[in-house]
């Protein structure tokens, strides 16, 4: 099927974004893998590209473009090469949008440039370890003190975490409002007394992202760096979640493609019972079957996109798009390591670190159970 999402001008910036990255980042992903971490000199170098902030205003160093179809670009070119490490996604999909559209002009002058750049990474601090996907439940929190915040409490499992300079951190600021009401989003700057990392933590997957837990034990964050509105965190995070799940899902059909892609040529050449794996007729069940899936996935997202660059993507297509594309993204892995037989599982073959990675896509982002869950209010049950 022919796919239109993508303009000349996109086209032109992937061949750019594919130079770029299959001489910075593959030659050296493998070793990332072994250290846990991605240097900072790959994002100064992002930087210089013009691979962070796409979608920033030019006066902060910018592209000055909103179309989501260019960060689409690099996600789906990161996934292409197995790139899982490099935590773009995160810094220009999630992170992004809080600071381009939330953030006072003097907020601005601070950190966009930097985020532009690459010399100010960022994470975005939602989980902690009692409270996931339910963000109600968040037990952080801030006090007013003088004129800023004494912010105290915990996240675990933050993208980015050990690199982060800037941290968005959700906590709730007024401990008298029930559920999502008296949340904010207060930024923690790296060098503030009293913020610390734990460890780098060790995961099935995702192995060079840089995933940590975070302390805050009276931080004192000034009232300059509140982020949006007093209180008005929870309803800030609504507006942004369609966006990041959305970004989930873009990586999720890349993957597949690119998984069905390598699986189609390792099936024609290896031999088995004299012939080709490629001939026997469950093999051609079973990519035919994910290849239609997988076809079906991508004109769904793809429309997304669309939507989401005319403002009109809903929480719920949203939300349906990172639910089944997360899961089509684990059966393709899976069903296709299968094909690969005992090679499958060498980590030799690409097969095996896209079936790792595919995993946490189902749990991220909000679970697929409360997908579902949003799915299911908007049919009225």
């Amino acid at each position: 099927m022919r796919h239109s999402l993508y303009e000349p001008e996109h086209e032109e910036f992937r061949a750019m974004v594919r130079a770029w990255a299959e001489k910075t980042v593959l030659p050296f992903h493998g070793q990332w893998e072994k250290d846990g971490i991605v240097p900072r000199d790959v994002w100064l170098s992002g930087g210089t590209q013009g691979l962070l902030g796409m979608d920033v205003d030019e006066q902060y160093g910018g592209g000055g473009v909103r179309d989501f179809r260019y960060n689409a670009v690099i996600d789906e070119e990161m996934t292409r090469i197995g790139a899982s490490g490099v935590g773009f996604g995160l810094h220009n999909d999630v992170v992004g949008p809080y600071l381009r559209d939330l953030a006072t002009d003097e907020q601005k002058q601070r950190w966009l440039p930097g985020f532009t750049r690459g010399e100010l990474i960022t994470a975005i601090a939602m989980t902690e370890p009692g409270a996931g996907s339910d963000l109600q439940g968040i037990q952080t929190s801030a006090r007013k003190d003088g004129d800023g915040w004494v912010l105290s409490g915990s996240k675990t499992f933050i993208t980015n975490g050990i690199n982060a300079d800037l941290v968005v951190v959700v906590a709730r600021t007024d401990p008298e409002a029930a559920g999502s009401k008296g949340i904010s989003l207060l930024v923690v700057e790296r060098d503030m007394p009293g913020f610390s990392r734990g460890r780098n933590l060790d995961k099935v997957g995702l192995k060079a992202q840089d995933t940590a837990e975070l302390f805050f034990d009276e931080v004192r964050v000034p009232a300059e760096n509140l982020l949006g509105t007093e209180n008005g965190g929870f309803y800030h995070l609504m507006e942004n979640l369609p966006q990041e799940r959305l970004s989930i899902a873009v990586g999720a059909v890349a993957s597949a493609e690119t998984v069905l892609a390598h699986t189609r040529e390792y099936v024609t050449g290896r031999k088995a019972f004299g012939r080709p794996v490629s001939s026997f007729q469950n093999t051609r069940f079973v990519l035919a079957e994910l290849h239609t899936e997988t076809t079906i996935a991508r004109t769904f997202v793809d429309e997304c996109v669309r939507q989401l660059n005319t403002g009109e993507l809903t929480a719920v297509d949203a939300s349906m798009a990172k639910y089944w594309t997360t899961e089509l993204q684990n059966k393709v892995a899976d069903r296709c390591l299968q094909l690969h037989g005992g090679y499958g599982y060498m980590d030799e073959y690409p097969v095996s670190k896209a079936w790792r990675d595919a995993r946490v896509q189902s749990i991220y982002g909000g679970t697929n159970e409360i997908m579902k869950e949003i799915i299911g209010r908007s049919l009225g049950l």
